[in-house]
């Protein structure tokens, strides 16, 4: 038998109900894994043993009495550190939620629970989700070796972000699978440079209900695992309406683990556009993704090249709104109403200077805010502020409009995109952190999606020898909204005559 901590949902799910396995003793095998090598890794923040042994325990009790709650009845997963846990702490990886203790359950970790899912723990992001490397974490995680999350592909590169703990978790077999989030490619790009299936829902069909916000017209959460087949049944679970949240949708929740029995692609018309194939592209990473399409086409698929110039402004648009929302969510963290206190510092020459209402602001947010949060509130002030607004965020949400409308009208002529996930391979820490600008650009293949709010997947494509080590590539499959199924589809059917997802990287 594979170690039980390789499984996927489906193997595992599989060998529960079969009675081969207990839930008690795949968990136990995930914590032996994470004592092993998550000292190198560092995905989590916070670990949760105890409770996690005791959900085991309820899941097998329960398979025991007959009263199986779900597929994943039983199945250890990661949840990224953005999500409210009740009870369990909830960071968002900033030292201005250091201590918080959430009294009530996001909807997408309530959903898990009550499918009899296990909490493994809270993994590493960047701060309040706000990065591309997870390098802008406010926790040492990794305690014994580095304060960052490492990929297992190459210790010395990141794992993408800001879902980087979740993606470098499931690729290291540290869970089954896990839950990240996608404001601008979160989701996509980690799986991608970590070679696992990341999946970013049409926004609005999963609830963004408890998820601590950093953008909330961008954000959506999603499922990221070790196969397509896997996202869908984590799909089917956390998807659908909820009445605490309004932008969530009460469309019908198609069963996505349906589709999957579909084996053709030959009624399937794929569209490549130039536009995700330009400058800034590395020739290896183009490389294994053109690749990618021609298996595609090789499956039956039609391959038809097709134009989006309005993706040129997707980049600036995102990260002009994408800052305003930023600095309206995180208004709230004022050491008064929420989040660390200035008034409760370790510092007694911090706590001395706060002699006004206005102190106490200033001096919490500079205490528990990163540089990169800094930033981006900064730069959200700066477009919502009087005699900018017209110039900077009221058109750029003219150009969002414009760049949906552009999408809409392509998918008139094509069932689904295929593009590049990150225009380079994994990069080594501290490559682009100095520089702001060069750290935005490696979103530049995955930021146009959320504006339009389409559903999109990051799928192994396969890897590039460097510096004697294999360095995933990820395929992205883009598609019209509501069309997760179609998306999970064709990328199982790629992923039923290819291997690269079954990959494992050696960490040593």
């Amino acid at each position: 038998m594979n170690e039980l901590y390789s499984f996927t949902i489906k193997e595992a799910s599989e060998k529960l109900a079969s009675g081969e396995i207990t839930s008690e003793r795949l968990t136990e095998a995930i914590f032996e894994r994470i004592e092993e090598i998550d000292s190198k890794v560092g995905a989590y923040i916070t670990l949760c043993k105890e409770k996690a042994l005791e959900m085991a325990r309820e899941s097998d009790l329960r398979r025991k009495n007959g009263a199986t709650l779900s597929e994943i009845d039983g199945i250890p997963v990661a949840v990224k550190d953005l999500f409210l846990t009740k009870g369990v702490r909830t960071t968002a990886a900033s030292n201005i939620l250091n201590d918080f203790v959430p009294i009530y359950e996001s909807t997408v970790t309530r959903k898990l629970w009550e499918a009899g899912a296990v909490l493994i723990g809270k993994t590493n992001l960047d701060q309040f989700a706000m990065g591309s490397s997870t390098e802008t974490s406010a926790y040492n995680t990794a305690t014994d070796f580095d304060s960052t999350t490492r990929n297992p592909w190459d210790l010395d590169r990141i794992p993408g972000g800001s879902s980087g703990g979740s993606a470098a978790a499931v690729a290291a077999d540290l869970c089954v699978a896990a839950i990240g989030t996608d404001t601008g490619g979160s989701i996509r790009q980690p799986a991608s440079l970590c070679s696992i299936t990341g999946l970013k829902p049409t926004y609005g069909r999963v609830s963004r209900y408890g998820t601590i916000a950093m953008a909330s017209s961008l954000d959506q959460a999603g499922p990221m695992t070790k196969t397509v087949e896997d996202a869908a049944i984590l799909l089917n679970i956390i998807s659908g309406y909820d009445k605490f949240d309004s932008t969530s949708s009460d469309k019908p929740i198609p069963n996505y683990c349906e589709k999957l029995k579909v084996k053709s692609l030959k009624s399937m018309r794929i569209g490549v556009s130039a536009e995700f194939f330009g400058e800034g592209l590395d020739s290896e990473v183009e490389a294994v993704v053109r690749n990618a399409i021609s298996e595609f086409e090789k499956l039956g698929a039609k391959i038809v090249p097709v134009s989006l110039p309005m993706v040129h402004y997707a980049l600036a648009v995102y990260y002009i709104l994408m800052p305003a929302e930023v600095s309206s969510n995180l208004a709230r963290y004022d050491g008064i109403r929420f989040g660390h206190s200035v008034l409760k510092s370790k510092s007694e020459s911090q706590m001395s200077k706060a002699e006004s209402l206005e102190d106490v602001y200033n001096l919490s947010r500079e205490e528990g805010f990163g540089a990169e949060t800094k930033r981006r509130i900064m730069l959200g002030s700066y477009v919502l502020s009087a005699g900018y607004y017209d110039a900077y965020y009221k058109k750029a949400q003219r150009v969002r409009t414009l760049i949906k409308a552009e999408f809409e009208k392509i998918f008139e002529e094509v069932d689904l995109l295929a593009t590049p996930v990150s225009p380079t391979l994994p990069f080594k820490f501290g490559e682009k952190s100095a520089d702001p600008l060069s750290m935005y650009l490696s979103d530049i293949m995955t930021v146009p999606v959320n504006p339009a709010g389409l559903p999109a997947i990051s799928i192994p494509a396969g890897f590039v020898e460097k510096d004697d080590k294999s360095l995933p590539v990820g395929l992205q499959l883009i598609g019209p909204m509501w069309s997760e199924e179609t998306i999970l589809m064709a990328g199982h059917t790629f992923q039923q005559s290819t291997d690269w997802h079954k990959r494992k990287p050696e960490i040593q």
